[in-house]
């Protein structure tokens, strides 16, 4: 029997019988995909298009083909190819992003909770770029800019602030043309982008089933730019998905396969990775909660199922709370959502920093999840079983009662231990003596001295003028 460090839901047959039923929904029941262009796509290449109703059925062959086109390994990268993400990861872990359409803000200094404005997604943004476990970063949901361009001028914002892969989620089909402009306008022109794209794209299901034109126009230029998609869906158990988690977790599975086979029929190889951000319904109350038990089954669930079933990455919530502040109860499901997902296989740990069901942001929650994303890390990271990790000779020389202390072996190896930055090891005179701070007050003591000398990216003034240009392109145009 073979032993690791990850969890499963389901035997081998269990497996196959999710992925055949998967495959008989897509078959039989189809979707509906409101985009002219992706359904002839989707006729040319073999799909069973209704142009009436728009419903798509998609034979199994088809699904598998399609499948087979998107790559199994690929990078994503940030500018000019640095903070490179390899998937799978090369150890076998996770990579991790911060959360996106985050529309509060939890301020770290005076604790006032107000709509997010640009001076905070700049924070934010320069914030993630020192943060060694953070790998990608989304923007938030900007209050202090035309509304009908909050997305346009939020990726500007991030450009000039950050050097890591940006996660793009555009709010209207029409922004995505100037998104993709603002992109070639940072890497140097369209080819340059094309060899690295320094942001992916994310683009969702309208669950149960349906399919926005501006999710399928998101998938269409992204893909034809180059640019990986992080293919979602958000299925609520109870209320937009069926309430049991195998239920709930084959209607994402599906939906994601749609969602897979549009960007490979636009652009074959186009990386993807599997998204469900999944939620349940409390039957109470009727709010989304992603910190029940229930989600956190069906998250783990679903990553699995991508991922052992079709090969594909899986993406989900892997840390973040129902709470809307940063306490007790946060942490708790913080801890448990961030462990669990990392040992189901989940090969990105998304949400960092988000608080109340991803409604609401800190600063201080995002140092919290980057230390606590390094110690799960250190968890699961795989063990060497030889003699020098075994300490074979040491124990075969020690004396009864001895120590090992002072042995050449535990001085070799003392400095391996995972090291935490924030969270206190003192007794409780030491502590006192420093104040009797708790993890809230320390992170926001080293918040202080992390982004004390922050700065914007280092970009030439002719890239600022022109993204200012299409910036107010975006206005003239859509506002």
């Amino acid at each position: 029997m073979n032993f690791n460090t990850r969890m499963r839901y389901y035997t081998e047959i269990e497996l196959e019988l999710m992925k055949d039923r998967v495959y008989e929904l897509l078959e039989k029941r189809g979707a509906r995909v409101d985009h002219n262009e992706i359904l002839d796509r989707f006729h040319k290449a073999g799909g069973i298009v209704d142009f009436d109703t728009r419903i798509v059925k998609f034979p199994r062959a088809f699904i598998k083909e399609q499948v087979a086109k998107a790559p199994k390994t690929f990078t994503l990268a940030g500018r000019e190819g640095k903070h490179a993400i390899e998937f799978p990861h090369p150890r076998g872990l996770f990579h991790t992003r911060t959360c996106t359409g985050g529309q509060n803000w939890l301020d770290p200094e005076t604790g006032e909770f107000h709509r997010v404005k640009q001076e905070n997604l700049v924070y934010w943004a320069r914030l993630a770029d020192r943060l060694e476990h953070i790998d990608y970063v989304p923007f938030l949901v900007l209050d202090d800019v035309p509304t009908p361009t909050a997305d346009i001028y939020a990726l500007r914002t991030m450009l000039e602030n950050t050097e890591k892969h940006i996660w793009i989620q555009p709010y209207v089909g029409e922004s995505v043309e100037y998104l993709i402009r603002l992109l070639k306008a940072a890497a140097g022109g369209k080819e340059a982008l094309r060899k690295n794209p320094l942001a992916s794209f994310v683009t969702c299901s309208l669950s149960p089933f349906d399919f926005k034109w501006m999710d399928m126009e998101i998938i269409s230029q992204a893909a034809s730019h180059g640019c990986a998609l992080q293919m979602c869906s958000l299925p609520g158990s109870g209320a937009t998905g069926p309430i049991t988690a195998p239920g709930s977790v084959m209607l994402a599975a599906a939906e994601n396969l749609v969602m897979l086979a549009a960007s490979q029929v636009v652009a074959p190889g186009t990386p993807v990775i599997a998204t469900s951000l999944q939620f349940s319904a409390d039957m109470r109350t009727g709010r989304s909660l992603q910190s029940s038990v229930e989600s956190l089954r069906q998250s783990a669930l679903f990553v699995q199922l991508m991922y052992d079933g079709f090969g594909i990455p899986g993406h989900t919530y892997g840390t973040g709370s129902d709470s809307p502040d940063i306490d007790s109860q946060g942490m708790v499901e913080r801890a448990m959502r961030a462990v669990m997902m990392a040992g189901s296989g989940a090969q990105v740990l998304g949400g960092a920093g988000q608080l109340e069901t991803a409604c609401s942001v800190s600063p201080v929650a995002l140092a919290i999840d980057n230390e606590m994303f390094g110690m799960t890390k250190a968890i699961l990271s795989k063990m060497t079983f030889d003699d020098d990790q075994m300490a074979f000779d040491e124990l075969m020389d020690i004396e009864p009662g001895g120590q090992f202390l002072t042995t050449p072996h535990t001085f070799k190896h003392c400095r391996e231990v995972a090291e935490p930055v924030n969270f206190t090891r003192s007794p409780r005179d030491s502590w006192a003596a420093g104040g009797s701070l708790g993890l809230n007050e320390r992170i926001k003591l080293y918040l202080r001295e992390l982004m004390a000398d922050a700065g914007p990216v280092a970009l030439p003034g002719e890239i600022r003028r022109e993204m200012d240009g299409i910036v107010a392109d975006a206005d003239r145009n859509l506002g």
